[in-house]
């Protein structure tokens, strides 16, 4: 049996809190130019091409693995944060619904006195200076790019419960449901009527790859998830 492993994944704010909300169970990621199941013709269907890219990635020329993982490895969440002062304790903010997580109530954090160890490699090289509220309002400070937020930061954790490749425009109105897509009062199309989940998925994917990229039809990873808890200050 192969070893489970963990990996870091970026989501935008809403998406963090679409997980947080328990509607989020699913992510689609587009394959890299050049990997494309079509390929293999007829000799071989959708599913043995997940299972050969999965067990034996060296057949049929196919040398790609899924780059966020297999059923039972996890994926601990990278989004935009923020190194505080929590009323004269250290803390990190996250963005995207201004929690704060207070790291003096983690005994890990503590050095051999019970007191906050600022010489801690995992929290040395920030200065936790900017008060938690100056942030959150925006009078003071900047926050931290998802991409440079440390494991030990992260405050979601995912395992991997199903992975398999499909063209976007296959997704289904239940499986774009659980993209955590929602609409708003405001979110109607041009008769008047709400989008379906699947139009507010199009419209999400547009947004994020451009204008055309939805209409392109790619061939994407579809990557499902359960949250699970894990033990802050990793």
């Amino acid at each position: 049996m192969s070893e489970k492993k963990e990996r870091p994944i970026l989501f935008n704010g809403a998406m963090v809190c679409a997980i947080l909300e328990g509607r989020k169970t699913v992510t689609r990621r587009a394959l890299p130019a050049g990997l494309d199941p079509d390929r293999l013709g007829e000799t071989m269907s959708k599913a043995q091409w997940q299972k050969v890219n999965r067990e034996r990635p060296v057949a049929f020329g196919i040398t790609y693995f899924c780059p966020f993982g297999q059923p039972g490895d996890r994926l601990w969440v990278r989004e935009t944060w923020g190194d505080v002062n929590l009323a004269g304790a250290p803390g990190i903010a996250y963005r995207a619904d201004d929690d704060i997580r207070d790291l003096m109530a983690e005994p890990s954090f503590h050095d051999e006195d019970g007191a906050f160890n600022y010489d801690d490699e995992r929290v040395k090289q920030y200065h936790f200076a900017v008060w938690s509220e100056d942030l959150l309002s925006g009078a003071e400070g900047r926050w931290r790019p998802s991409i440079h937020m440390p494991r030990w930061a992260s405050r979601i954790l995912l395992e991997i419960t199903d992975v398999r490749v499909e063209r976007l425009q296959g997704t289904t109105e239940e499986q774009a449901e659980a993209e955590g897509v929602r609409a708003c009062e405001h979110d109607l199309d041009p008769d008047g009527n709400c989008y379906s989940a699947t139009e507010l998925l199009s419209i999400l994917w547009s947004s994020l790859y451009g204008v055309d990229s939805y209409n392109a039809n790619p061939w994407v990873w579809v990557v499902e998830f359960k949250r699970v808890e894990q033990a802050h200050g990793v």
